[in-house]
C-alpha cells in the first residue's frame, strides 16, 4: 500500500497537447517505424470494461487511452460511490497512489536540468542536517539511486527511524521513503514546499488544471470514494501534506497529459528523457520490497528507471507504474517509441484485478507486471 501521512501509513509550454483533448476519436492504433501496432479500439473497450467491472465487484473506473501521442479517448464507467449512485465522468477525481511518482520524477528531472539538482550527488549535499543520523551510508543516496529504488530505505518506516538495510545502489527495493527523502531535498533547494513547486513546474504548464498533492476544496464535489474488498465504502483521505509517493490527486484526462508530455519530450531534453526511460536496475522476479532479500536471479524483462517501471520484451520497450492506496487502484503504460498508453484509474481494493485485461487490451501486448506485483 502506497497511502503515505509524512512518514505514516494509514487507512502555451503544451498548448498542442491540451488541445488534443478535444480530440476523441476511437484508434486502432499508432504508427511505429512504419508499421501499425493495434490495440483494441476504444469502441472495444467501452463495451468490454462494464463486463470486467461488474465480474469484479468494482464500483468505478476512469481511463483516459492515448494514440500517436494524444488523449484520444477519455472516459468514465460505473459510481463514484455505491451510496449515492453518482456516475464517474471525466471529471471525477482519484486517488493516484504511486502514479504520484513519476510525476514528481519528472520535477525532479528539471532540477536537475537547471543544474540545480545533480543526479549523482549526495542528496546530503542539500539539507543542512542529516535526514538520518549515525548512518554512514545514507551519503552514497542519490537521486538516481532515489528514483531507481535502491536506497536500501524500507517502503515505509515503522515509528520514528528509518533504518538503512543494505548499501545503497545494491540492489532494488521499492520505497516511498525513498520518494519522501528526495522530496525534502526538493523543497530545501526550491525553497517551496512540493505542491507549489509542482504546480509551478508541471501542473500549470502541461494544464494538469485538477491535480493536487494536497487536498483542494473543490475536490469535496468531484471525488471517487474508495471501496474495500466487500464494496463498502470507505472514509476519504484528504491529504493536508504533500507527499511525493502517494499523495497525488488527479483525474485521468490530467494523468495523460502528463503521459503525453513524456512521450512527446515535451518539458525535458531528449538526453533527460533518455535518462528516464533507461534501466537502471532489473527487477527480482519473486520480490518487490526487497530490504531482506538478495535476488537468486534477476528479471530478463522488468526493469527499473528514473521513476518508471520499465518492461522489455517481443522488441518493444514500455514504461509502466502501479498505484495502491488500499482502496484505490491505478495503472499506467506507455510506449515511448509507438506513442501511445493507456491510464487508468479504480475506487476499489480489487481495481488491479481489472487492470490488467484493460491494459493489455488498450495497449495490444501483455503487461509482465501484474505477475511481479503478486
Amino acid at each position: 500500500m502506497d497511502r503515505l501521512r509524512m512518514g505514516r501509513r494509514t487507512t502555451g509550454v503544451l498548448v498542442v497537447v491540451v488541445a488534443s483533448l478535444v480530440v476523441f476519436s476511437p484508434m486502432l492504433g499508432a504508427k511505429r517505424g512504419g508499421t501499425t501496432h493495434t490495440g483494441a479500439s476504444t469502441l472495444q473497450l467501452e463495451r468490454d470494461i462494464p463486463e470486467l467491472m461488474r465480474k469484479d465487484g468494482v464500483p468505478g473506473l476512469e481511463i483516459a487511452v492515448l494514440r500517436e501521442g494524444k488523449p484520444t479517448w477519455v472516459h468514465g464507467f460505473g459510481v463514484t460511490e455505491v451510496k449515492n449512485g453518482q456516475p464517474v465522468t471525466v471529471e471525477t477525481v482519484f486517488e493516484a497512489a504511486s502514479l504520484s511518482k513519476p510525476v514528481f520524477a519528472y520535477g525532479v528531472l528539471k532540477l536537475v536540468e537547471q543544474s540545480k539538482l545533480g543526479l549523482d550527488v549526495p542528496l546530503t549535499t542539500y539539507l543542512p542536517k542529516p535526514y538520518v543520523a549515525g548512518d554512514e551510508r545514507l551519503a552514497k543516496i542519490t537521486a538516481r539511486i532515489v528514483l531507481s529504488h535502491r536506497t536500501g530505505f524500507p517502503n515505509w518506516r515503522d515509528g520514528d527511524s528509518l533504518p538503512i538495510y543494505f548499501a545503497p545502489g545494491e540492489r532494488f527495493s521499492y520505497s516511498g521513503e525513498g520518494y519522501v527523502y528526495l522530496q525534502r531535498v526538493v523543497e530545501q533547494i526550491t525553497g517551496k514546499p512540493l505542491n507549489e513547486y509542482m504546480s509551478e513546474a508541471v501542473f500549470t504548464p502541461l494544464g494538469m488544471t485538477s491535480s493536487s498533492y494536497v487536498w483542494r476544496t473543490e475536490f469535496d464535489a468531484l471525488t471517487a470514494t474508495g471501496h474495500d474488498s466487500d464494496g463498502k465504502p470507505v472514509d476519504l483521505w484528504k491529504p493536508k501534506e504533500a507527499g511525493a509517493a502517494s499523495t497525488l490527486n488527479t483525474t485521468a484526462r490530467d494523468y495523460a497529459l502528463f503521459v503525453a508530455a513524456v512521450l512527446h519530450g515535451v518539458g525535458l531534453k531528449a538526453a533527460t528523457l533518455r535518462e528516464m526511460e533507461t534501466p537502471q536496475v532489473a527487477l527480482d522476479p519473486a520480490c518487490r520490497i526487497c530490504i531482506t532479500q538478495e535476488p537468486k536471479a534477476l528479471s530478463k524483462n522488468l526493469f527499473w528507471g528514473l521513476g518508471w517501471g520499465i518492461q522489455r520484451a517481443d522488441g518493444r520497450e514500455v514504461l509502466w507504474h502501479w498505484g495502491d492506496n488500499g482502496a484505490f487502484k491505478a495503472f499506467v503504460m506507455a510506449d515511448p517509441k509507438a506513442k501511445s498508453a493507456v491510464v487508468m484509474f479504480a475506487n476499489s481494493e480489487k481495481g488491479l484485478e481489472v487492470a490488467k485485461p484493460v491494459v493489455d487490451e488498450a495497449m495490444g501486448e501483455e503487461s509482465l507486471a501484474f505477475e511481479w506485483l503478486k
